[in-house]
């Protein structure tokens, strides 16, 4: 039976889920333990995140180099979107290190394999998000700018976007709808991933219904947590991606510690 500080979740299997319910200060803490296991295993954490960083900067280069720097604004505001497909294998570290083993670089590239069909069907549920607002943030450009194309020059620098009305109402409008759309991928999501991880015969359904209902019970923290993840994640990002390689693992290892928190097979 579900206590005052948990809620029964049934998803029609023999065992039922509670969702618990946390303060707010719970958010916090799960910073610091992301922090703590970075530093149980330094060299993996950062070797991981060190990985994306390239991914990222080779991405970001195969653009500019294509005449296409216009798409890197909404491709680095869309990195929130796929951050919980991107931190997968931090979550298989955390996952090790609470079963006392150690993790290794290896083990946390192949953690995709363990639940491969569902973590792959929420990959291009939140691939729909992505695209989903890049298709608004160009039609939004059309809307204030017309429809010329923006160079990357333009679209870095923001000359267009910061000193003309037109540019700070798109700023606002885009803000708004992406908010929407972040929040929307952020509630299907937050815990998604590391149940499909945690329990391998569990499907995409009911880790997205799982993660509702997190969201659900414990709106004010949850959305504490969105503000933190994206807080730290824009750092990163704001650093050429550098700092991706310590804000990336600490917010992966943090957001397996949340799951750990908010979910369980007990009252």
């Amino acid at each position: 039976m579900a206590t005052p500080s948990s809620a029964r979740l049934d998803l029609g299997g023999e065992q039922p889920l509670f969702i618990h319910r946390i303060s707010m200060e719970q958010p916090w803490g799960w910073v610091q333990a992301g922090w703590h296991d970075l530093k149980r295993c330094p060299g993996t954490s950062i070797g991981y995140g060190a990985i994306w960083v390239i991914v990222s900067l080779a991405l970001v280069g195969g653009l500019w180099a294509a005449g296409q720097g216009a798409w890197l604004l909404p491709l680095v505001a869309g990195f929130m979107i796929m951050g919980p497909v991107v931190a997968i294998g931090l979550y298989d570290m955390s996952r090790r290190l609470d079963s006392g083993t150690r993790p290794s670089l290896q083990q946390s590239l192949l953690a995709w394999r363990a639940n491969a069909t569902q973590i792959a069907l929420l990959g291009v549920l939140l691939m729909v998000f992505l695209l989903a607002w890049i298709r608004f943030a160009t039609l939004l450009f059309a809307l204030f700018f017309g429809v010329e194309i923006p160079t990357a020059e333009t679209t870095l620098v923001y000359t267009d976007l910061l000193l003309t009305g037109t540019g700070v109402a798109l700023i606002i409008v885009g803000t708004a709808i992406g908010a929407v759309l972040a929040f929307t991928a952020f509630a299907l999501s937050v815990v998604a991933i590391p149940r499909l991880l945690d329990e391998p015969q569990a499907s995409v359904l009911e880790a997205v219904i799982t993660s509702l209902a997190v969201v659900k019970h414990n709106l004010k923290p949850m959305l504490l947590w969105g503000v933190i993840l994206s807080a730290i994640t824009f750092v990163g990002l704001a650093t050429a991606f550098i700092g991706l390689a310590i804000a990336l693992p600490i917010l992966g290892h943090a957001s397996w510690h949340a799951y750990k928190d908010l979910v369980a097979t007990e009252a």
